[in-house]
């Protein structure tokens, strides 16, 4: 019998990676060929023209700013327009260049370099260290992302694997990633918080775990709110102290920018442990002319970094009150609370989650590890049939399009468990109108132009009739890893078009509103009274069918804590949800139509795994 081939799971992280692999049943973290668990999470290319990843790149970075990549994680998938990435050029010291499409490159040596190759970069390496030691070749993984990306920040993470010629069986979630690390080898059973806080990014989840179940009720997070930030507010109090006693602009000096990144970065670090650090950077600026070099010597405090950082930690918390909000937990319902990330383990954000939570976090899992750790027990399910493990993940943001008016018409609202599917029917918004151009939306807001354009295509070919006659299915269906394809179809006809969209730079909002506006003559109509009618029927359906399988839970789990919650749970929804279809009420419909399938699923998920199959 041949020997499995290894599947590793991967930790893709803005300042650092880890890899991991599932032996003897444990998952074990790989030391890479220097020795430590963590690799930096940085590329860049010598004057000679040769690339270096990882520790080695880090280590000449000051002698060489112009041509080191970092923290281009918090980049990819963004236009470089975008207000992200404009902010990135005033703090970066290498040059950030614009695509073809508006998507972002940084220039190493004398050639532009997408952001997938420079993940590309780093996940070779970690496909080496892998390689090295387990002694044969490797080329499946579970790469892990942050639960708040988008499509096309997902889409580029995967185009990145397949050029480090890594077949990626499955995008993951990092607080998904990091609760079933949690819960391996415990008899975990109840709800619980993931509060994950990065180098670049910040996702918290609610969970619900049973029996190998793991089920998320809600995410949110802030792609863009991480330990970086943190490191920029030192250097920007270093920079304004510098200027006023010494008249010198040091964002201005690439060299002295990657001298100050390091010195903020090891206070940052020193102070989570110590009340006070000094920062001496000798020689950091020599004036024009040859006089005396000027040093920078400071001393920064622990209360001096909270004061300077106070923003940033309320962002967070905030994000927490929305994640539970959406959720409808309260913190008393938590079993426990997950911290990830190597911001966590700054004194003030532990506070900060204490006080949010109500109680102290747990301390059972290795913060910059754990990701990845779930990763490789994500991706040896994958490979092990008879695997008890079951995720039910959601997707973080609702996706919609664009109708007659300039509004986004939400089709899947975030927190929609995944893989999901949805179609609705609009018709035409003039007379005449033989082409329709479908844009396909990411985002909450109303107005059409305050989201994320995904991607867009066009259905032609229409009979000419009065507005309203042509009917156009529009179907949705966004997969196990959050990809998204969107098709159209004319009922009468058949004519049908389809894309499934892939990661581009996205448009401004001004942009966006100016496309709309230009292309207001091919805009879909809802039909509203239609929707609400299939809605409710859905609900109808569903609650049928959850209401069928109550009677087989109870027989088999009625007498265990989990089961008797779980079914009370389920009466209540299907209660609510009946009550819900008498109204018109088109968004709550569709939330009780998503709350049904999560405990469709759930039901359906526990009945095979004590041997029980669904009639």
């Amino acid at each position: 019998m041949s020997e499995q081939e290894p599947v590793i799971g991967i930790d893709l992280g803005t300042t650092n990676s880890v890899v991991a692999i599932v032996q003897g049943g444990q998952p074990h973290v790989i030391r890479n060929r220097t020795g430590q668990s963590l690799t930096p999470s940085v590329v860049a290319v010598t004057t000679a023209g040769k690339r270096l990843v990882g520790q080695l790149a880090k280590r000449q970075a000051i002698t060489n700013p112009e041509n080191t990549v970092y923290a281009s994680k918090r980049l990819i998938g963004r236009k470089a327009s975008s207000d992200q990435v404009r902010r990135a050029r005033e703090t970066l010291p290498y040059h950030i260049v614009a695509g073809e499409h508006d998507d972002v490159r940084v220039q190493l040596g004398d050639k532009p370099v997408s952001l997938p190759e420079i993940s590309a970069a780093v996940l070779q390496e970690l496909k080496l260290d892998a390689e090295a030691f387990l002694g044969r070749p490797v080329s499946k993984a579970v790469v892990t992302v942050p639960a708040y990306f988008n499509d096309g920040q997902r889409q580029a993470t995967k185009d990145a694997g397949r050029i480090a010629g890594l077949d990626v069986l499955r995008i993951l979630n990092e607080p998904t990633a990091a609760a079933l690390a949690y819960g391996f080898g415990k008899q975990v059973t109840g709800k619980i918080a993931v509060f994950d806080l990065g180098g670049g990014t910040l996702d918290v989840s609610v969970l619900e775990v049973a029996k190998g179940v793991f089920d998320v009720v809600a995410t949110g997070g802030d792609t863009y709110l991480g330990g970086e930030d943190f490191d920029n507010r030192i250097i920007e109090m270093l920079v304004m102290n510098f200027a006023k006693e010494h008249g010198v602009d040091l964002r201005k000096e690439r060299m002295a920018l990657q001298r100050l990144k390091d010195a903020a970065e090891r206070a940052k670090i020193e102070l989570s442990e110590l009340g006070e650090t000094n920062i001496n950077l000798p020689f950091l600026y020599t004036p024009p002319g040859g006089t005396s070099a000027i040093h920078l010597q400071a001393t920064l405090s622990r209360a001096k970094l909270e004061e300077l950082t106070q923003d940033l930690v309320e962002r967070t918390v905030g994000i927490v009150d929305t994640v539970l909000n959406e959720a409808r937990v309260h913190p008393d319902e938590l079993r426990e609370i997950v911290l990830v990330g190597g911001m966590t383990r700054m004194p003030a954000v532990q506070k900060a989650v204490r006080r949010h939570f109500q109680r102290d976090p747990s301390k059972g899992v290795h913060p910059e590890e754990v990701v990845a750790l779930g990763a490789a027990l994500q991706a040896d399910a994958l490979m092990q049939p008879s695997s008890q493990l079951l995720l039910l993940d959601v997707t973080p943001q609702s996706l919609g399009v664009a109708i007659a008016g300039g509004y986004n018409r939400v089709l899947i609202p975030r927190n929609t468990t995944v893989p999901t599917s949805t179609t609705e029917t609009f018709h035409t918004s003039r007379d005449g109108q033989t082409t329709v151009k479908i844009m396909v939306l990411q985002g909450e807001s109303e107005l059409a132009h305050q989201n994320e354009l995904l991607g867009e295509f066009i259905l032609s070919g229409l009979r000419l009739a009065p507005r309203g006659e042509v009917e156009i299915e529009v179907a949705f269906e966004i997969n196990s890893e959050g990809i998204v394809s969107v098709s159209a179809r004319d009922k009468e006809t058949g004519l049908e078009q389809s894309i499934t969209v892939t990661a581009s730079g996205g448009l401004t909002a001004e942009e966006l509103k100016g496309i709309l506006e230009e292309q207001a003559d091919s805009m879909l109509e809802a039909r509203i009274s239609s929707e609400v009618e299939q809605k409710r029927n859905a609900v109808s359906s569903a609650a049928a069918e959850v209401a069928g399988l109550i009677p087989r839970v109870r027989q088999l789990t009625g007498s265990s804590e989990f089961g008797r919650e779980a079914l009370r749970r389920a009466e209540e929804v299907i209660a609510s949800a009946r009550k819900a279809a008498q109204g018109e009420d088109l968004a709550a419909l569709t939330d009780w139509v998503d709350q049904l399938e999560r405990t469709r699923v759930l039901f359906v998920g526990v009945l095979e795994r004590l041997g029980a199959r669904p009639q």
